[in-house]
């Protein structure tokens, strides 16, 4: 079954054996997502090796992506496991070391006192309990209790509406960015981004190691929200990491935001994925809700070239059922997709060359009744350019370049596949024309669209069209 839209599969205890690993790569996984908030190096050695071991025995490009922990805030441990909090109480977060109780608790964020107003809202327990500021004395913050309510130790505190100057990027980030470029990870995903310089201070990272390991944007604050354009433009990608988002922003603006942020990476050609509860009722049941097979489609129809899943594919039940609920639906949403609809609706984005010919490539290959588009390219850009306009087609990438093999396994509608270096055109043609019969894309007679840049080995250049009977 070959779908367009991207599968996201979150790798732990629950997958990161070879039997379940293969099985996520046949149900139609796409990229394995290590989240490095939790786990060992060990661990997470272990879960890349094996990636790459079923990659190549299954002849699949499947792509790593590093999931940076960032500086999540959290509270401290209560005295007890949990505590409750009254509606109108005192309630003090500190600085200060302290074991917490019905009073007070540590907040593990020390430049807070200094940089949180009086009069702002703080979230507890992905917003279950919420605090309003009163006043600041020394490292106490005294706040009122505006909805109180049972409260564990260790939960992430939201500041929505207040501008913290913390870097997106923390002492234990960086020495697990070490281990990504150690391990030529595909994608690191940045989380807690606030303004455009927050990714660009990763990109300084990555250029001095000498690696182009590509970067994702996690859009999960207000600040990120308010930055959106310059975010867009500086990643590689973008993931709507739709929990805390809608801690910060409220969840009633979180489905047209995540209309926006696909359609504003859809222009420029930049992969977008939607994360966080698209099966979370799969965790423990075999099936998904209405609701959520309805939110998995909507994510498809808006644009988005793929769908996350996180604990189901790591604590859950049924991690391989998840992924095949996830396939099935994306496979009969975009057969009802209304391609030549977006074609149209897409005619606008065209700014330069790359853009119209990019434009044609996928309006040629619907007018003519192509069976495929094959996008010759080294870096992955040509793929990637004629990908955003969702063509009807199968994008086959064909290129020398092993990254860039498994880092099209993020793009919709790719299916790259790897060959030998390419020089000349007419060879370049052929290969094209035996790729499409052995991976029986199509037929003898077929007719299909070729797309690359010129001269060969030149990045971010695509300038060619070309129409071929097979």
């Amino acid at each position: 079954m070959f779908k367009k839209t991207k599968i996201v599969a979150t790798i732990g205890p629950a997958t990161e054996n070879k039997q379940t690993m293969e099985r996520l790569v046949k149900a139609g996984m796409d990229v394995a997502r290590l989240n490095f908030s939790h786990g060992s190096y060990i661990e997470h050695q272990n879960r890349i090796d094996l990636t790459r071991e079923i990659s190549g025995k299954t002849g699949k490009p499947i792509a790593v992506l590093q999931d940076l922990s960032g500086p999540k805030i959290r509270i401290g441990d209560f005295y007890k496991e949990s505590i409750v909090l009254k509606n109108g109480q005192e309630f003090i977060l500190t600085t200060g070391n302290c074991v917490g109780d019905e009073d007070k608790v540590f907040i593990n964020y020390k430049n807070l006192p200094k940089e949180i107003k009086a009069g702002a809202t703080i979230l507890l327990n992905d917003g279950k309990n919420e605090l309003r500021v009163k006043k600041i004395s020394g490292n106490d913050i005294y706040c009122r209790v505006v909805v109180g309510g049972e409260i564990k130790g260790r939960r992430g505190v939201n500041f929505p509406g207040s501008y913290l100057k913390i870097s997106s990027l923390t002492e234990k980030d960086k020495e697990d960015i070490k281990f990504g470029v150690k391990n030529k990870v595909d994608f690191m995903a940045v989380s807690f981004v606030r303004v455009s310089g927050d990714v660009l201070e990763l990109k300084n990272i990555l250029r001095k190691a000498k690696t182009d390991i590509k970067i994702i944007a996690k859009i999960e604050t207000q600040e990120a929200v308010e930055n959106i354009d310059e975010i867009i433009n500086i990643a590689d990608g973008v993931m709507v990491a739709r929990g805390d988002l809608a801690v910060e922003i409220g969840a009633e603006r979180v489905p047209i935001l995540q209309k926006l942020i696909i359609k504003k990476c859809n222009n420029i050609g930049k992969p977008v994925i939607i994360a966080t509860q698209m099966l979370e009722s799969m965790i423990k049941n075999s099936v998904p809700t209405r609701a959520e097979v309805n939110d998995i489609a909507n994510a498809i129809l808006d644009g988005a070239d793929a769908v996350m899943l996180s604990e189901e594919t790591t604590l859950g039940n049924h991690p391989v059922e998840a992924v095949e609920v996830m396939a099935r639906v994306a496979k009969h949403t975009e057969d009802n997709f209304n391609y030549e609809e977006v074609l149209k609706h897409n005619y606008l984005i065209q700014k330069n060359i790359t853009d119209s010919v990019s434009y044609a490539v996928a309006s040629v290959a619907h007018n003519v009744g192509a069976k495929a588009i094959v996008a010759l390219t080294e870096s992955g850009f040509t793929a990637r350019m004629v990908s955003r306009y969702k063509p009807k087609q199968p994008v086959l990438a064909l290129t020398p370049v092993l990254k860039t093999y498994n880092r099209l396994a993020l793009n919709f509608g790719c299916y790259p596949q790897l060959i030998e270096p390419f020089n000349d055109i007419m060879e370049v043609i052929e290969t094209a024309k035996k790729t499409v019969i052995s991976e029986k894309i199509a037929k003898k007679g077929d007719k299909i669209v070729i797309s690359a840049g010129v001269p060969f080995k030149k990045t971010g250049a695509t300038n060619l069209l070309i129409v071929k009977i097979v």
